[in-house]
Order: structure tokens, then C-alpha cells, then sequence
């Protein structure tokens, strides 16, 4: 589908500086821009790409004046990263959407499926689970006894949902997601072997939730393990057994929480965090990549470092063991000259 650059103009309500008549299909970044694509300023330090992209048109602040020759269309909006945004939106919204039931999906005569579903080839839905209207399950999912998956939601091919989990309304669970699996709950014996501790309680994930590819989310030895309204988790995420995740917190790849930790609201994680289980985690908090968290978090605090220490006592004591080798090497120095002080 093309746009020119007088249409887009007119959904953002901008300014066409150049040809209103040029077209574009797709979006690019500037500095891999093509004929035909739509390329974004937001970033001043990728200013010398504006110059030489071979994007069709460019969507940059009504501030923006430049220093050279501009050979592309340039459309001036008030704020181009919240323009992209919508844009995006419009052309996600604008592809087609999947609908119908594959005869090769695997359907229980006791499941309940909604209106206008899609269900991909070699899928199983099991006995009373029951999927909301416009959900979308590709290929080769399984969807557990019991297991109430909302409307809207989005199931990409590979998930599994174990018995009795819960999946809110417009969620995306992403290829490879692991919903439900039993907690790492053993009990060591006299003998030294382990006896498993059963896992009987399930996974509740809330509304407008977003999973990464192969994350994983545990269910709770007795209770519900609880992911929150509105929270998003990158890939390869571990979320353990009767963890709670506050609304709209979000998580970078790889992040690790044991068992009964409960993180709350509006929380920022980095990559590869790692938290400790029992601990608690106010609202508000930012937790910097590769921390290691093993006590409890107040509301609004930042954590650096493992174990973690406060933002501003974690730089502090950066500045120093960042010279170490320089002060070891000084301090060296110093030994040698009070051995000859001590000589003499």
C-alpha cells in the first residue's frame, strides 16, 4: 500500500517541504533508507544521514533547519517520534488478520472458542478451555485443560499454556513462551536425593500483557503466580513460582526472578538481572543491567551492581575500584619506600 507525502502530512498534521507528490511503501531507519521508504530525525547526532539517504520522504521537527542541500521530501511535525508511533499503528493496523480454523488443529468437543478466531495448523485446545473472540493462535500451540485465554489476545506459533492458566484480554505471548510449568520446588531427603514438591496452584497473566520469545512464567506451589496489567517482558525471560509483577512494568532480556518475589508497578529492569527470591520490590523502582538484587527495594529507588547498591553509592564506589590497579600499583611504590626508610 503507498502513501504520498501530502496523505501523511495530513494524518499528522504536518508540513510538506519538497515533493507532496512522493510515494512511499515501507519504513526505514535514515541512514538505510531506500527509494520508496519513509525514514525519521529524532536523534540530532544522525542529522549527516539527511543529507544522503535515498529515503523517498523524511519525517523531522518543525524546528529542523538544514545546513545543506536536501534532495528528499522532508514532512516538519511537531514531534516526529510520537508521529512514527502513530504511523506504525495505522500500517500494523492496516495488515491482514488471520481468521479461521485449520482442520489440522486439534480442538476438544469441550472447548469453547469465540467468534472470529484463528487457530493454526497442529494446535491442540483441550477439554473446557475456553478462547475469547478474535484470538489469534498460530501453529503447533498447546493450550491446556481449563486454561481461559481472553479476547484479542495473540498466540505465536510454539506456546504452551499448561492446565488451569489464565490469559487476560490482548495479550501477546510470542513464539516459544512457556506459560505454567511446575516451579523448581524440591525437598532435599536424608539420602541426598531430592523429593519434587508438587506444584498445584496456576498462572494469572492480566490484560494488555506482552511476553518474549521463550519466556517462561511458573506456576505457583499453592496460589496464582501474578503478571500484572500492562507488563512487558523481552526474551528469554524466568519469572519463578508465586512471583508477582506490578502493572506496566517492563524487563529487558534475560532477567531472572526466583521464587515468591514480589516486584511492583511502573518498574524498570535492565538486562540481566537477577533477583533473589522472598524479596519485595516498591513501585517505581529502576534496577540497572546486570544487578544482582538480594534485599529488599523502597518505592522510587535505583539499584546498580551485584550485590546491588543504591544508584548514588554504586557510582561513588565505581569512581574508585574503576583505579584500583593504579592505586595498587601507587600503594606498591609507597612499601618500597618505607623499606628504606626503615633500612636507614
Amino acid at each position: 500500500m503507498q502513501f504520498t507525502a501530502e496523505m501523511i502530512a495530513g494524518l499528522l498534521n504536518g508540513t510538506v517541504v519538497g515533493d507532496k507528490n512522493a510515494t512511499v511503501s515501507t519504513v526505514s531507519s535514515i541512514d538505510g533508507g531506500k527509494a520508496g521508504s519513509l525514514a525519521y530525525l529524532t536523534n540530532p547526532k544522525y542529522e549527516q544521514y539527511i543529507y544522503t539517504t535515498e529515503a523517498s520522504i523524511v519525517l523531522v521537527d518543525n524546528t529542523f533547519e538544514p545546513k545543506e542541500e536536501v534532495k528528499t521530501t522532508l514532512i516538519k511535525v511537531e514531534n516526529v517520534g510520537q508521529c512514527v508511533l502513530n504511523l506504525l499503528e495505522m500500517y500494523n493496523a492496516t495488515r491482514p488478520r488471520k481468521t479461521g480454523i485449520s482442520k489440522l488443529a486439534s480442538i476438544h468437543e469441550g472447548a469453547e472458542v469465540g467468534e472470529g478466531c484463528f487457530i493454526g495448523d497442529f494446535t491442540v485446545v483441550e477439554s473446557t478451555a475456553k478462547v475469547g473472540a478474535n484470538v489469534q493462535i498460530y501453529p503447533q500451540c498447546y493450550i491446556g485443560d481449563n486454561v481461559t485465554i481472553g479476547e484479542g489476545t495473540k498466540i505465536y506459533p510454539g506456546v504452551k499454556i499448561y492446565e488451569g492458566c489464565v490469559v487476560g484480554k490482548n495479550c501477546i505471548l510470542h513464539a516459544g513462551v512457556v506459560i505454567g510449568a511446575d516451579g523448581f520446588g524440591f525437598a532435599p531427603k536424608e539420602d541426598g536425593t531430592f523429593a519434587k514438591i508438587p506444584q498445584l496452584g496456576n498462572v494469572i497473566i492480566e490484560d494488555n500483557v506482552e511476553l518474549g520469545a521463550n519466556t517462561c512464567v511458573d506456576r505457583a506451589k499453592t496460589d496464582s503466580t501474578i503478571i500484572h496489567s500492562g507488563v512487558k517482558l523481552d526474551n528469554l525471560i524466568q519469572v519463578g513460582h508465586n512471583v508477582q509483577i506490578g502493572s506496566n512494568t517492563v524487563m529487558s532480556a534475560q532477567v531472572g526472578i526466583a521464587g515468591t518475589t514480589k516486584i511492583g508497578s511502573n518498574c524498570f529492569v535492565g538486562g540481566q538481572v537477577g533477583f533473589a527470591d522472598h524479596i519485595t520490590v516498591g513501585n517505581n523502582c529502576k534496577i540497572g543491567s546486570q544487578s544482582g538484587l538480594d534485599k529488599n527495594v523502597p518505592d522510587g529507588e535505583i539499584r546498580f551492581g551485584s550485590p546491588a547498591l543504591a544508584g548514588v553509592s554504586y557510582h561513588r564506589s565505581f569512581a574508585v575500584f574503576k583505579n584500583l590497579p593504579e592505586m595498587a600499583t601507587k600503594l606498591r611504590e609507597i612499601e618500597k619506600r618505607l623499606v628504606k626508610v626503615e633500612e636507614k
